[in-house]
């Protein structure tokens, strides 16, 4: 029994429409679930399931393989699920796993196998099939040091069968994963909840002397509370300077008196992801200081939220973002104007205090999957999150919410999150969040 409520098998019935409708004349594609990773002795760490086998079929369960083969001559072999069989053993020690029946109603796939089938059933279907498209994790960030089960499944098979032409899936798979459906917006926008609920309970608990993990902890209490099954990432309990390492993950420092604490945490649920920064005050209200450096992000944040439309190109965005940036900085009087006419145009001035990109799309994975020499599209989630690091004043600030792209504008999914300072202040102070 999962611990989130699940999608209708219709959404995956739709996503595997999709696919299908992209793939070339004779093509079969194959999909399998993460491997279980080993740590030490015999621990491993916890199952996440492969985004795209999720996405196409909801099995979240490792061991996994998916077949698409629109064209199949055999109705029941256009889509096929291959699944670990359950025994008692297995039943005893880890629970069982999904039956035939069980996979059919989360999926709507009609034909499901035992693993053990895989080799005969597939050795018949490439004797249909004209090509062949391998999954494997092309996002742009990615760096990945260990061998995949994609990766490991894709070169038995190329050697199996090397007469075949072989195609990539990713392309296709960041089209349509990036163009998000209603029910797959509305799972988020429970994650957004919940990541809320954590940020009204932590913004009563800070205060001088807190240590950054007895942070996390708070938001990880409120969120297995939930249903969630923790984080969606490595969170960042930043107070002081650490708020200035972009990816400060230690969390290990004492809140002190003075100091501005940044938090970019977000819950999962149900795989999928979101992803929020907010800035507290440790003693419970700005300096006039640090109240003007955070009002200058946040007038970058709300501007930005109105460029993000379809139509537009990331890197298009991104500059525009950067002229906006450029002018809070010369108003807070970080950079001057002989700066920004002899910058480098490959490393503006602002980027001395604003280092990162303010967007990236969200979805099942953090950094969620999407074609950035595409336009944007009604349907895209994107994070908006600029920031401005002060190394040599200790201060941080990034401000972040998640917004969906409409045909007319965007809905922001943590609207309902303080985010005015004084706004924050009142929620430390009263534990009431303002409306």
């Amino acid at each position: 029994m999962l611990r989130y409520d699940k999608l209708s098998k219709d959404l995956y019935i739709r996503n595997r429409q999709k696919l299908a409708a992209q793939m070339a004349p004779g093509g079969l594609a194959i999909f399998h679930s993460n491997d279980i990773m080993p740590t030490s002795a015999d621990g491993t760490m916890p199952f996440k399931q492969s985004a795209d086998i999720f996405y196409l079929s909801g099995v979240d369960q490792e061991e996994s393989i998916l077949v698409v083969f629109p064209d199949s001559f055999h109705a029941q072999h256009k889509e096929v699920l291959f699944l670990k069989e359950t025994n008692e053993n297995i039943a005893i020690w880890e629970g069982a796993k999904l039956t035939k029946d069980e996979a059919h109603q989360v999926s709507g796939i009609k034909t499901v196998y035992w693993l053990n089938q895989f080799d005969r059933i597939i050795h018949g279907l490439m004797s249909e099939a004209s090509c062949v498209y391998l999954n494997s994790n092309e996002h742009t960030r990615a760096v990945v040091e260990v061998e995949t089960r994609d990766a490991r499944m894709g070169k038995a098979f190329r050697e199996q069968y090397p007469n075949h032409r072989y195609e990539r899936s990713a392309p296709i798979m960041h089209r349509i994963r990036s163009v998000k459906e209603q029910e797959e917006i509305d799972q988020m926008q429970r994650a957004c909840n919940i990541t809320r609920d954590g940020f009204n309970r932590v913004a009563r608990f800070v205060k001088p002397g807190v240590k950054e993990y007895e942070i996390e902890a708070e938001f990880m209490h409120e969120f297995l509370s939930q249903g969630s099954r923790g984080f969606a990432y490595t969170p960042i309990i930043a107070s002081g300077f650490n708020a200035c390492v972009l990816h400060y993950i230690e969390n290990s420092d004492v809140c002190k008196e003075g100091d501005v604490l940044l938090m970019d945490v977000g819950a999962e649920y149900g795989n999928y992801a979101s992803d929020m920064t907010r800035c507290l005050p440790v003693s419970g209200r700005f300096t006039d200081r640090q109240r003007s450096v955070y009002n200058a992000v946040l007038s970058v944040m709300r501007e930005a939220m109105t460029l993000l439309r379809p139509g537009v190109y990331l890197h298009e965005y991104h500059k525009q973002v950067g002229e906006l940036m450029t002018k809070q900085l010369l108003d807070l009087k970080l950079i001057d104007r002989h700066d920004v006419d002899h910058e480098d145009p490959a490393w503006p001035a602002y980027k001395k205090y604003f280092m990162h990109g303010t967007s990236h799309f969200l979805g099942i994975d953090v950094h969620d999957v999407g074609l950035w020499n595409q336009p944007i599209q009604a349907g895209h989630i994107f994070t908006v999150e600029p920031g401005i690091y002060i190394r040599e004043e200790n201060l941080g600030i990034r401000l972040e919410n998640d917004i969906v792209i409409t045909e007319n504008g965007f809905i922001d999914l943590m609207g309902d999150i303080p985010l005015e300072a004084e706004h924050v202040e009142e929620t430390m102070n009263t534990g009431v969040a303002a409306s």
